[in-house]
């Protein structure tokens, strides 16, 4: 089995990739300092799977830690690089923070590859490297805009760093994958998304407040070019996405990679509005989602969704998941939290 360094792996997207990678029969080590997860989601992978990932809490933007973590996990094929900070509008208000965790974690992943023998690094990159685009579905061709926060800038330029360092000569390729927006959970019910404290993503705080744990929700405006006047996103199911990292890892260990860097957008390739998503959720569970509409949010782009033909055809992958059974999942995951107490 081959050995992949997931790191950030206790988080919501890093946890389900992990148990795909299990499911398909590679060796798993996690790294994650824990800031936005908990420990126990390593229960929930060994739940799924019956396989216990080696587990190490740690911070990636210290590079003694990593090194001690190649030297105790030797062979390391892979690395998918999920540790970052993620919440746009908390990037506005806190850009160093963001800039620091999310390029010295990669500078430091980098810098440790070649040494280690790693083949290649699958890299969680964002549709937010379109910024507002000119126009919808964008491809992998669209231009770069310039970022409209801290958060989607530190991926343009982590892009920018895996492609200047792989063209310098390194010895190891790179797939970089712009996702929309995930959302829902494992069907099991045994992992999903639950950010320490408040959440700044949509859907935690949309199934905390149809369980009574939050008043209300707020929808960052109204006034939008798009036709309920709300904000437009592509929402992919996180089974789908992990999915599309076990084939980029398997794409890259079995030299299938047509260049060094390789890019691909991963959407279902339809723009659903924040008003309408808050309409199939409640369709879907039969639960209410007391709201409210208030300003819009300092970084938050007005419509984008994926034209995901490219990774369709080339990567072998395709999001299937119904926004259905995506919300009924989100639902379920929630219920399963207050069944055992989380909140």
């Amino acid at each position: 089995m081959d050995r992949i360094l997931v790191t950030g792996g206790t988080g919501y997207i890093g946890s389900h990739t992990v148990v795909e990678l299990q499911q398909a029969g590679y060796e798993v080590v996690i790294i994650d300092n824990l800031s936005n997860s908990n420990r126990d989601v390593v229960d929930g992978i060994e739940r799924i799977t019956g396989v216990r990932p080696a587990f190490v809490e740690g911070d990636c933007t210290d590079i003694g830690t990593l090194r001690k973590l190649f030297a105790d996990y030797p062979g390391i094929k892979g690395i998918i690089n999920f540790a970052a900070s993620k919440a746009v509008g908390e990037s506005v208000h806190k850009p160093i923070l963001y800039y620091r965790n999310n390029l010295n974690t990669l500078l430091n992943l980098l810098d440790l590859m070649e040494p280690n023998g790693v083949k290649g690094i699958v890299f969680s990159s964002s549709c937010t490297v379109y910024g507002e685009p000119d126009e919808n579905p964008v491809t992998e061709e669209s231009p770069i805009k310039k970022a409209t926060s801290p958060y989607g800038n530190t991926k343009q330029i982590s892009e920018e760093i895996i492609t200047d360092v792989i063209n310098s000569g390194a010895r190891f390729k790179s797939v970089i994958l712009r996702y929309f927006n995930p959302v829902g959970a494992h069907p099991s019910a045994e992992i999903g998304e639950l950010p320490n404290g408040v959440p700044q993503n949509l859907i935690p705080y949309l199934t905390q407040t149809a369980i009574g744990i939050r008043k209300e929700l707020s929808v960052f405006g109204d006034d939008y070019n798009t036709p309920d006047g709300s904000c437009i996103r592509d929402y992919i199911n996180v089974v789908d996405l992990a999915k599309a990292h076990v084939a980029a890892v398997e794409r890259m260990l079995q030299d299938k990679s047509e260049d060094k860097i390789e890019i691909f957008n991963l959407g279902t390739g339809n723009g659903v509005s924040v008003l309408q998503l808050i309409n199939v959720f409640e369709s879907a569970t039969g639960v209410k989602v007391p709201h409210k509409i208030v300003g819009r949010r300092d970084g938050d782009i007005e419509k984008v969704w994926a034209d995901p033909e490219r990774a369709n055809k080339v990567l072998g992958w395709k999001a299937t998941s119904s926004l259905e059974d995506t919300m009924r999942s989100a639902w379920n995951w929630q219920l399963k939290l207050r069944e055992r107490g989380v909140m």
